[in-house]
């Protein structure tokens, strides 16, 4: 694979400046580490204090070195490193790390210390990952560049490692590697961040996505600095079937301030941050452990698998609690259909249930050999994805044999949970079967990793869109609108505005108003009043010839007085509209991922609960469709309680010709929004009342 971070990640030889000879300082650590797992390029590490270093020849400065490393590593403080960059690129060196603190993080001379960092490095083209970076390890190749003593306190790997760690945080690429080798996982490679200068946490994603090493990436996130790249990185890792899980910090106001504490990062909008982890099929953990199961799981994505669970145990109570756990964290467990139950009946007591979940009962100790037949329906139904067994200890030994000759013979996932000692836990796990210990970690793995699996399909489906919608962009002005000509650009893309007529004077009001048909409403009509209500521009429900005339009056003079500077090109006259419900959908643009939608059911209510959903761009009818669904108060247009039904469809294709007059608008639109769109009664269509659109 050729990549811009080959020589960073995949170095085939290491220079070190500022060499120790003592394992325990930053500068000799890496090169006890390079000499204990036998690397096999060349190391030169660099001080002239030394004429050999850990058995390797040291060298007193780059220039004296026998050939350009790959990869220099920095161990020397801040105030000198890019001075001795420029000496590491004239010598012809490819990529470099730096360990050093005191840049950005540091804020005052710091930041103009990084600025100077980030000009050379764009200027010479060197890849420089850091600075305030803990460095890196390939595991397979052997390259030990972290100054990190875990590598020496874990089972050393035996192994080619297949899944790979990055981090902004040295201290969390530790904490999760301890753990996920305890669990046994072989890693490829071990990259945390630091302050993403010159590199930033998308491109390693990037490298990583094409990397045959690692088939899963677990990542933790304080920033994302470049939003377009990592969702085409996201992409990648779906289009290879590649896992990324990721748990991202500032999640609070608290976690919020530790974020920026740390590495100067700004945490972002989390709702925005969710929304499109879901909409990429990025797995958001919640803690580290988490983190490390579901990484010990997709080491078994070659299995097929969903989030429709079947639960096997031989207890009724802990069938129970599973289906208890994997329903409250969005799984369904279903009721099996008429024929898997009575054909597990045939091997089942009467007293066992096998609906689902299924009590295998204590006659396995009498026949384990019944349990064939019992996974031999469960592989082969397709009313279930997964198979969850729960057996401890010999009851589960007891079950081996026959759960691994149905895996043998069949594709689907099976899990097994032993909360015992049981002597075939090796055994299931070379047969493809992962088994777990706890109950609780056994749920909060599967329960996202199944969600991914599920969630494959729907991601590649808006990548198809994205692409489709590639070149969207149209040059035209857009600055200074007023509500009518918003309403008017949206209609050009397919967004339907109220019956509606603007009017410069009472005359012209009247006469629209006769048009249109009372009851009206009239608006004062002036790209500079955005809170219409505030400024006592909106009359309702005006009935006559008289109550428009006196209502125009009103409206001007009251909007004068609010806005004495205002532009006001006169009235809006509309039809005084009635529908089932009333949406908010707006388009704003985030600084990291782009034009990004909110849907939500007008009113306080949507302000109060935050019954919101968002989506970054773009989207479509059928995307829409599964965002008014996710609503809390969606029944309200599903006929909640004997209503009536509101035309959902007509809402969605409104809502998606939004997304297409953002993305044509491009940025300059920097926020679009329709507040209400009014939605009828099925099969009368969607409107907009009231529309608003914000340039940069």
């Amino acid at each position: 694979m050729s990549h811009r971070l080959s020589p960073l990640l995949q170095p085939r030889s290491i220079a070190m400046i500022g060499a120790s000879n003592n394992p325990a300082r930053i500068g000799g650590m890496p090169l006890d580490l390079l000499k204990q797992f036998g690397f096999e390029g060349q190391v030169y590490p660099i001080n002239p204090k030394y004429e050999e270093v850990f058995g390797y020849r040291c060298y007193a400065d780059i220039e004296s070195l026998p050939e350009a490393p790959d990869l220099v590593v920095l161990a020397i403080g801040a105030a000198d490193v890019t001075s001795m960059l420029r000496r590491c690129h004239a010598r012809g060196v490819k990529a470099a790390i730096v360990y050093a603190a005191g840049f950005a993080e540091m804020g005052g001379e710091g930041v103009a210390l990084q600025d100077e960092l980030e000009r050379f490095a764009e200027e010479s083209g060197m890849v420089v990952a850091g600075p305030n970076c803990m460095g890196f390890a390939n595991l397979n190749s052997k390259a030990f560049t972290a100054f990190a003593t875990v590598f020496k306190n874990v089972p050393p790997q035996t192994g080619i490692g297949r899944a790979s760690l990055v981090t902004q945080s040295g201290n969390v690429c530790s904490t999760v590697f301890a753990l996920m080798r305890q669990l046994g996982i072989e890693i490829s490679h071990f990259i945390n961040t630091g302050n993403e200068a010159c590199v930033e946490f998308s491109e390693y994603l990037e490298f990583l996505a094409q990397d045959e090493q690692t088939d899963c990436v677990i990542g933790y996130v304080e920033q994302l600095r470049n939003g377009p790249r990592f969702i085409e990185s996201a992409l990648a890792f779906a289009e290879a079937c590649k896992p990324l899980i990721l748990y991202k910090a500032g999640q609070t106001e608290k976690g919020s301030e530790a974020v920026r504490s740390h590495t100067s990062a700004l945490a972002g909008n989390m709702a925005l941050y969710e929304a499109a982890f879901r909409q990429l099929n990025v797995i958001q953990a919640q803690d580290f452990t988490q983190m490390a199961d579901i990484a010990l799981l997709s080491g078994f994505r070659q299995r097929t698998g969903g989030k429709r669970m079947a639960i096997v145990t031989l207890s009724g109570a802990l069938g129970a609690i599973l289906a208890d756990k994997f329903i409250g964290a969005g799984l369904d467990v279903p009721t099996l259909p008429t024929d898997v139950q009575q054909a597990l009946r045939d091997g089942i007591p009467d007293y066992g249930m096998v609906s689902n979940p299924i009590d295998v009962t204590g006659n396995i100790v009498n026949n384990p050999d019944f349990v064939r037949s019992v996974f031999s329906v469960l592989a082969k139904t397709d009313a279930i994805d997964t198979v969850v067994i729960y057996a401890n200890g010999s009851l589960l030994d007891r079950m081996a044999e026959p759960l691994m000759e149905i895996c043998a013979a069949y594709p689907r996932l099976f899990v097994a949970i032993d909360t015992g000692k049981a002597k075939c836990r090796e055994q299931l796990v070379a047969a493809g079967i992962p088994v777990f210990t706890d109950i609780g970690r056994a749920a909060a793995a599967l329960a996202p990793y199944c969600h991914w699996l599920d969630g494959r399909a729907g991601v590649a489906y808006w990548a198809q869109l994205r692409r489709q919608s590639q070149g969207a962009h149209v040059e035209r002005t857009i600055a200074g609108l007023d509500e009518y000509q918003t309403k008017c650009l949206l209609a050009e893309f397919g967004v339907p505005p109220v019956a509606e007529t603007p009017a410069a004077d009472a005359d012209a009001a009247v006469e629209a108003a006769g048009r249109i048909g009372y009851p009206v409403v009239l608006k004062v009509l002036s790209a500079d009043i955005a809170h219409k209500t505030e400024a006592g521009g909106v009359r309702l429900s005006l009935q006559n010839e008289a109550q428009v005339r006196t209502a125009f009056h009103e409206i001007i003079e009251s909007a004068r007085k609010y806005d004495p500077q205002a532009r006001i090109q006169g009235v809006l006259v509309q039809a005084m509209s009635k529908g089932i419900a009333e949406l908010i959908a707006g388009v704003t643009h985030d600084p990291v991922f782009g034009g990004a939608l909110t849907v939500g059911l007008g009113g306080v209510l949507t302000e109060l609960y935050r019954d919101v959903s968002h989506r970054i761009l773009p989207v479509d009818e059928v995307m829409v469709g599964e965002m008014l669904r996710s609503l809390k108060a969606y029944p309200l247009l599903d006929g909640f309680r004997g209503r009536a039904k509101a035309d959902v469809d007509a809402a969605g294709k409104a809502v998606a010709a939004l997304s297409r007059a953002s993305l044509a608008l491009g940025e300059n639109a920097q926020e679009i929004e329709i507040n209400p769109l009014q939605v009828k009664e099925a099969g009368a269509g969607a409107v907009a009342i009231d529309a608003l659109l914000l340039t940069r």
